[in-house]
């Protein structure tokens, strides 16, 4: 089937849409993992049997495991500071030893941290399992919107990476809903469990995806890089723009024909790893070289602001955040809210390939400034309507721009050889703002006065933040080289 008009190679086939899905089931664990203690934390420290009415034991395992507000604080912030060694280690693994192998690396860590989490039955093992799975989530959030952005057609570049946001908001909503359920006695465990198991269709699943083209021609398998292209876009496609692009020296490889298909398998890394046309950039190189230094302020600064508008704020603690005003809804509306994220993020997928990414994140960041001052006067003046509606607002205003656009830019602002460790800067950015937000909005909240008035403070952020985006990141929409994006002929970059 055919997405636009535009042309053979814009063709959208069925085994594109099975690549998409298998790689943004890392992204899903993500969105799963951050939100899986939000509804059963009362009942996982003790604080509760259960945050319904019905209360029953199934499991010989410890219905609860006591902890203080700062033990659950260090269990929550394992699962980020897991994230950030995942983000600075998949950038470099997967530039040197590609897209998929990397991928599958990533599951082993979310199958081990959920089994130790599941069966934990102390803070400090609870926590080790926040930590394996954060490692995965990391290192999935890295890998996967790079892979996702080099087997999308061009044109839909945007449309595709917003997926990546899709799955972690269907993650979000899935661990929102079972915790709904699932909270009270022992039963919080099905919850973790159940991440395992997703992790295991997802390792089944990258046996049946192959590496990405771009990463196999700039290692020099061009040849094999043709036929996984070909097979991407269909049979009859016409791959022959995507594969100029790849600016294949004039060897003979970009035009290796079947013959030497059985030489190469599509479906597993190169057991070999060829010099690359262009050696890959490092974490250090990647910022000390002024090439490439505008794009990693660019997207540290977006990823930043992502964290620091709040959103989290809503995702890890929406629960115990609005129970004073909403007693008997505040988990029923945690569920809300990621379903909503979800439908909206859905319906806006298509505006960054239509409005541009810049001018997706201006909006979503001013939805977000305007709904965190409704939100800061909601809660103050216990005008549950507003609180609720704000909540939900503030939430559809993420999913426009801020939700699915960062996770695209850095495969968009730096060339190939330097995509890895952009995206790793980006991710680790993102982690460390995570970890301030998951570590230190309680007692914030509390110091400012709680009654939300730390929403003024993200109000803030908004506005610093927004205006420094708007004046430093590059519209990236319909470019193809980072040469395009940031005018180097033109642009001054000291």
């Amino acid at each position: 089937m055919a997405l636009t008009a535009a042309g053979a190679e814009q063709r959208v086939t069925p085994y594109l849409i099975f690549l998409i899905f298998v790689t943004t089931l890392g992204p899903l664990q993500f969105g799963y993992h951050l939100a899986e203690l939000n509804a059963p934390k009362a009942v996982i420290t003790c604080e509760k049997k259960s945050i319904n009415s019905s209360s029953l034991t199934y499991s010989s395992l410890p219905q609860c495991i006591p902890m203080n507000a700062s033990q659950f604080g260090l269990v929550s912030s394992s699962y980020t500071l897991g994230g950030l060694l995942g983000a600075l280690l998949a950038g470099p693994l997967s530039t040197k030893y590609g897209r998929l192998m990397t991928m599958r690396l990533t599951t082993i860590f979310f199958i081990l941290g959920p089994a130790i989490a599941t069966l934990a039955a102390t803070f400090p093992m609870l926590s080790i399992g926040r930590l394996l799975s954060g490692i995965g989530a990391g290192a999935a959030i890295v890998v996967g919107p790079i892979y996702i952005s080099e087997v999308a057609p061009q044109k839909n570049k945007g449309f595709f990476g917003a997926f990546t946001q899709v799955m972690t908001n269907v993650g979000i909503l899935i661990s929102q809903t079972l915790g709904y359920f699932l909270s009270r006695d022992s039963l919080w465990r099905i919850i973790l469990a159940i991440a395992a198991c997703i992790a295991v269709l997802e390792l089944v699943g990258l046996f049946f995806i192959p590496e990405s083209p771009i990463w196999l021609a700039d290692h020099q398998r061009a040849g094999q890089a043709r036929r996984v292209l070909q097979r991407i876009r269909g049979k009859n496609a016409d791959i022959e723009a995507e594969v100029k692009a790849w600016k294949v020296s004039s060897g003979g490889t970009a035009n290796d024909g079947p013959a030497d298909a059985e030489e190469e398998s599509l479906l597993t890394p190169p057991s070999r790893n060829l010099p690359p046309k262009m050696p890959p950039v490092s974490i250090v190189q990647v910022i000390l070289d002024p090439k490439y230094r505008p794009a990693i302020i660019a997207v540290v600064a977006v990823m930043i602001t992502q964290q620091f508008t709040g959103i989290n704020s809503i995702i890890m603690y929406s629960v115990s955040l609005l129970s004073a005003i909403l007693p008997t809804t505040a988990s029923l509306l945690a569920v809300a809210v990621s379903a909503l994220n979800l439908i909206t993020t859905l319906l806006c997928a298509p505006l960054a390939d239509k409005l541009g990414r810049k001018k997706c994140l201006l909006l979503s960041i001013t939805g977000m400034g305007i709904t965190s001052l409704l939100l800061a006067i909601g809660i103050a003046s216990d005008l549950s309507i507003l609180s609720g509606v704000a909540t939900l607002l503030f939430v559809g205003s993420f999913a426009v721009g801020l939700g699915p656009v960062p996770f695209i830019l850095a495969s968009e602002l730096v060339g190939p050889e330097a995509v890895g460790a952009t995206q790793s800067w980006a991710l680790s950015a993102n982690w460390i703002a995570t970890f301030i937000v998951a570590q230190f909005f309680p007692s914030l909240n509390e110091a400012m006065g709680g009654k939300g008035q730390v929403y003024w403070l993200f109000a803030a952020l908004a506005l610093v933040l927004g205006s420094f985006l708007a004046w430093w990141v590059p519209e990236t929409k319909g470019k193809r080289t980072m040469e395009e994006v940031w005018g180097m002929a033109e642009r001054r970059v000291d």
